[in-house]
């Protein structure tokens, strides 16, 4: 096994699949010559040519739906959109078109193709720069939707939705771009992963933390610090945000018998809020408490830092409410909870 980075394995996982399938190509601003904002296409020019990495115009609507066509004839493109917010200028070809063209021509026609696109705040990019708006996609029948965690999780990910024949956004959130983990020493050995499965990163038998992205390594940061505390934590790391693995989620919660979500983007109408829904329909009569959100505040994030901080979820937020959840069920005194 080798420890590299998120940014790495995204890299390695694309030279891969390059390599495996002709039909693979990469379209996207700046990700030719420039080799991509975040250095995730640097050297796949100089060893695919401007065919297969192809830079593309400031013209996000036009050049998803250049891939949705490619697609539709057999290719498999994965765009690179620069950030998140800048897929609602092409918010029209991936819902209205990417997503219904299988089913509208009636199972003809598959639309095989990747957007990765990273988003996240805690970078002081402002408002506009800084959103996660995985809701507005994850809401949309005929797409899927991923957010992998960690390096070896993004490269089956991606191998994944790359040879899918259904559109997959791939979600990345810039704070884990130079996170690190082990994968193989031979990247064409990590196996696909299987979408819409839900991973238990940490077995536990006292609370559920439900988390996905950033999240989900806020969610492990808890669990140990809870440990020290004989505090038993299991941790649900979603990855798959459509379709959703909610059996996973409710046998977890039937285990514990209380539950806390932790997402990065707002509380009302969040990812949260469908997961909370889910375990209250399939596993209502074994919560000993009621489930609690944890998620950014609700306001265009801040550029001062120590306010963009302030409206972030952190650790100290999550552990906050797990403290409360578990007080509420009896398990945690009001002493320990402070």
């Amino acid at each position: 096994m080798a420890t590299v980075t998120y940014r790495q394995a995204l890299r390695d996982t694309l030279r891969a699949e390059m390599l495996r399938d002709e039909n693979v190509f990469l379209m996207g601003e700046e990700i030719g010559v420039f080799e991509g904002s975040y250095k995730i296409t640097e050297g796949l020019l100089k060893e695919f040519g401007e065919r297969r990495v192809r830079d593309t115009p400031i013209a996000e609507e036009g050049f998803v739906g250049a891939a949705i066509g490619a697609a539709m004839l057999g290719l498999r493109p994965v765009v690179e959109i620069m950030t998140i917010n800048f897929s609602l200028l092409a918010l029209d070809q991936i819902v209205n078109h990417a997503a219904k063209i299988y089913g509208m021509f009636g199972g003809q026609c598959s639309v095989p193709m990747v957007i990765r696109t990273p988003g996240g705040g805690g970078q002081q990019l402002g408002a506009t720069h800084s959103q996660n708006v995985e809701l507005y996609y994850s809401f949309v029948p005929g797409l899927k939707v991923v957010a992998p965690s960690t390096p070896l999780e993004a490269s089956a990910m991606l191998k994944a939705a790359i040879r899918d024949d259904d559109p997959v956004l791939f979600l990345e959130n810039l704070a884990l771009y130079n996170t690190k983990g082990e994968v193989p020493d031979d990247i064409t050995e990590v196996e696909p992963a299987v979408i819409g499965k839900a991973a238990v990163t940490r077995p536990g038998t006292d609370i559920t933390i439900v988390g996905y992205s950033r999240m989900a390594h806020v969610a492990l940061e808890v669990a140990e610090k809870l440990a020290e505390e004989g505090i038993s934590a299991e941790v649900v790391d979603l990855r798959s945000l459509r379709p959703l693995d909610r059996e996973t989620i409710v046998e977890s919660v039937r285990r514990t018998g209380c539950a806390v979500i932790a997402e990065d983007d707002w509380l009302t109408y969040g990812i949260g809020a469908e997961i909370a829904a889910t375990i209250q329909e399939g596993a209502f009569d074994w919560l000993d408490a009621p489930v609690r959100r944890v998620a950014m505040a609700e306001v265009p994030l801040p550029y001062a830092k120590p306010l963009e901080l302030a409206a972030l979820p952190s650790a100290d937020s999550l552990l906050t409410a797990v403290r409360d959840t578990l007080r509420a069920t009896g398990r945690l005194s009001l002493e320990t909870a402070r």
